[in-house]
């Protein structure tokens, strides 16, 4: 099984993401995480993404579309994978289709997270990380025990430079200029799962599996 969680920035895609694939025994491929990955092991192509991450922007199709692929081909994504935080735009995502092809697969399911710009924006704002284990906090709904640090490993908390207003209002203008489209094109594709996001974390992980065994045993 393939499939591509979409969502703006804070609507906690991620999330879902990641507990999704573990349900389903699948790789779960965060692109995100490919870029810091690779700027903390100084790659070339994390040298390449680099400032367009700093700033908020959408990493060039050529640099992102390379390192999903590459790691979509590691022994591990055999049985399928979910995707997060890509395609970013109606060009990745072609380029997917056509990678895909070529080896007679497709994508299976796209499921959008839907959540207010309001939502989004105040998520976003309060979002902190750990330092050590990456567990992210919410100082205003989800906050630490202690403040700034973590209440798993008590490592630091911090602010993603991409998490400060100026960059926030960026990033979500971008989302809805290049990244929204998708939902059309994935829904003409009859792909497409939308799940509202402002629920609870369980609650919008349980609607999200109830609609993919609703969408495999009709296909079934």
């Amino acid at each position: 099984m393939y499939s591509i969680f979409l969502g703006a920035p804070g609507a906690g895609k991620g999330t879902q993401a990641t507990a999704i694939a573990q349900k389903l025994n699948l790789a779960h491929i965060a692109s995100g995480d490919l870029f810091r990955q690779a700027l903390k092991r100084g790659t070339g192509l994390g040298r390449q993404a680099k400032n367009y991450i700093e700033k908020g922007e959408l990493v060039p199709n050529e640099i992102a579309t390379h390192m999903v692929l590459e790691r979509m081909s590691a022994p591990d994504s055999e049985k399928g994978t979910v995707l997060d935080g890509f395609p970013r735009n109606l060009e990745q995502a072609k380029a997917l289709d056509k990678a895909l092809a070529r080896k007679s697969l497709e994508i299976d399911n796209v499921i959008s997270i839907k959540v207010s710009e309001e939502e989004l924006q105040k998520r976003l704002g309060g979002r902190r990380i750990c330092h050590r284990c990456q567990t992210v906090y919410n100082i205003v709904e989800s906050p630490p025990h202690v403040e700034g640090k973590c209440d798993k490993c008590e490592g630091k908390l911090y602010q993603r430079p991409d998490d400060t207003a100026e960059t926030i209002k960026k990033r979500l203008e971008i989302y809805f200029e290049h990244t929204a489209p998708l939902i059309d094109y994935y829904r003409r594709k009859g792909k497409l799962i939308e799940v509202d996001g402002e629920e609870t974390v369980d609650e919008v992980t349980r609607r999200t599996v109830a609609a993919l065994n609703e969408r495999w045993l009709i296909a079934r």
